[in-house]
């Protein structure tokens, strides 16, 4: 089974390639999608790592709170999308 972690405070520098490098150290990484601007297409500084289970609990207890890119990342399980209105 695979959980979906939210990674926070990216630099704006970060690549996909190097998330998923650093998320491959703890398991199999499925996907690794970085959020960007949708007018400007420059990137948010957040994004998503899927990964297996015991992966994703690893990669939380061992990059939450770390350096990378320059900044200290936040990594926990992300939570479910919840609806908004429409205007």
């Amino acid at each position: 089974m695979s959980k979906k972690l939210y990674v926070g405070n990216l630099s704006w520098s970060s690549t996909e390639d190097d998330v998923r490098t650093a998320f491959e150290a703890y398991g199999e990484v499925t996907s690794v999608n970085l959020i960007e601007d949708r007018e400007t297409g420059r990137p948010r500084g957040f994004g998503f790592v899927e990964m297996d289970d015991a992966g994703a609990r690893e990669a939380i207890a061992a990059l939450d709170g770390k350096e990378f890119g320059g900044r200290n990342i936040k990594v926990n399980e992300a939570k479910a999308r919840e609806e908004r209105p429409r205007w």
